[in-house]
């Protein structure tokens, strides 16, 4: 299909001693989507993330980008299209400054000098870090430490971020601005987006879609109202929902209280409990 950007078909992934770390995963992700794979630590969720990014090379199934089985392709054009962002910021920041740092991917594209300060800066505009250039990495906090590696792969060019953990570390303020930042270039700039989280409170306000798993599998897949709906399923694989969706179906199933259905943001929440106490006559 013209409009898939990746599509992992039975990907069977185990480490040296044999565990499973990854059991027959199946999903397509199209151009354009913001998806999430949401599981407790030791899902699988890093490890997916690795094969998508052929970071992982000896599994079993397949994973093709942009309808190529990625096997077959050099790292170089993988590259070109998906980024990874690892969850802890120093173990891909490196260069003495935050200009040198973004700078590195577009210079080992071979583009000129004035190409490359072009995408430097836009790139940083993007993550909300313009003046930031000189700045060294090190003196930078976590949250904009995080920012820069988007920055990184932003100047690259890349239409596939895949991001481990990006709100991880950081404070409920910055969790939000980070998902933020994340929804404006998935809407704004078109890139397509796969983010492996356990934070179940912000998913339902940013994704298209998302994936639960569990030892190594995906259990659970959809819209995240469809896949927010089955609480003990959740309960079963060490996840909870939501917490404003926790209140209403704990509304609604023990004291019950007839809402029509279970809200998944503060937003949605307040419209059906204003349906609820004022019903149409």
């Amino acid at each position: 299909m013209d409009d898939m950007m990746l599509s992992v078909k039975s990907l069977i992934y185990k480490y040296p001693d044999g565990t499973h770390a990854l059991n027959d995963i199946s999903l397509d992700i199209k151009k354009g989507e913001f998806i999430g794979l949401l599981g407790a630590n030791g899902s699988g969720k890093t490890t997916l993330l690795r094969a998508m990014d052929r970071l992982i090379k000896d599994f079993e199934g397949s994973v093709h980008l942009c309808g190529v089985d990625i096997k077959t392709l050099t790292p170089k054009e993988i590259y070109k299209k998906v980024g990874l962002v690892f969850q802890n910021p120093d173990d891909q920041l490196f260069a003495p400054t935050v200009f040198e740092d973004v700078a590195f991917g577009p210079l080992n594209m071979g583009l000129d000098t004035k190409e490359v300060e072009r995408r430097v800066l836009n790139a940083l505009k993007e993550v909300e870090l313009s003046g930031f250039e000189k700045k060294s990495v090190h003196n930078l906090s976590f949250g904009q430490r995080k920012r820069a590696c988007i920055a990184g792969l932003l100047a690259m060019g890349h239409e596939l971020l895949l991001l481990d953990e990006p709100t991880a570390g950081l404070d409920p303020m910055g969790e939000y601005k980070m998902m933020k930042l994340l929804h404006k270039l998935n809407k704004e700039n078109g890139v397509t987006i796969v983010m492996a989280t356990h934070s179940v409170d912000l998913v339902p306000l940013f994704l298209n879609r998302l994936y639960i798993l569990s030892r190594g599998r995906v259990t659970r897949g959809g819209a995240p109202e469809d896949v927010f709906s089955a609480p003990d399923d959740m309960e079963n694989i060490k996840l909870r929902l939501p917490h404003i969706a926790e209140l209403i179906y704990r509304l609604k199933h023990e004291d019950n209280i007839p809402f029509e259905r279970i809200p998944l943001s503060i937003g949605e929440a307040r419209r059906e409990i204003i349906k609820t106490l004022r019903p149409e006559t």
